[in-house]
């Protein structure tokens, strides 16, 4: 299994949709980037800690390509926005791709490049390609929130 991991605003809504993508073989909600050990959503939500909230993705890469969680994430958040996402805003919001290996960081670099010059968006891309590092685990009552409730959208 590979791994992945991505920011793209508030992760319940992004988290939902990876998991229902084929060759994705499980999901968890959390925080990285920042600078604070074992963040809470609380500390997080401050926007001091310089964490974000991503969605960690384990995927079977004979199922399903990097490129393609790579094109979800792209589709599914506006990366033109710095620190928003919709009505969420702070630097815990921001667009990030959080690789693991240099695979992952050639990929995402020729992603963004391509999408960027592609006319899709008006604005620049400023979603941020940076080294993964730890990986910290929202609260329980975080992971699969949608999912839980029997949501298949975010309302908030």
């Amino acid at each position: 299994m590979a791994i992945a991991t991505f920011a793209a605003g508030c992760f319940w809504g992004v988290e939902l949709r990876f998991s229902e993508l084929t060759g994705v073989t499980a999901t968890q909600v959390g925080y990285m980037g920042g600078t604070f050990d074992e963040p809470s959503y609380q500390d997080v939500c401050t926007g001091q800690t310089g964490h974000a909230e991503v969605v960690q993705i384990e995927f079977d890469d004979n199922l399903i390509a990097y490129e393609t969680l790579l094109d979800a994430f792209w589709q599914w958040h506006d990366p033109t926005t710095l620190n928003r996402q919709g009505p969420d805003i702070g630097t815990q919001y921001r667009s990030a791709i959080f690789y693991h290996n240099d695979t992952q960081r050639i990929l995402g670099e020729q992603s963004k490049a391509v999408l960027g010059t592609s006319g899709v968006f008006a604005n620049p891309i400023v979603t941020e390609i940076v080294p993964a590092e730890t990986f910290w685990a929202a609260e329980e009552y975080h992971q699969q929130y949608l999912k839980k409730r029997g949501a298949s959208a975010c309302g908030i």
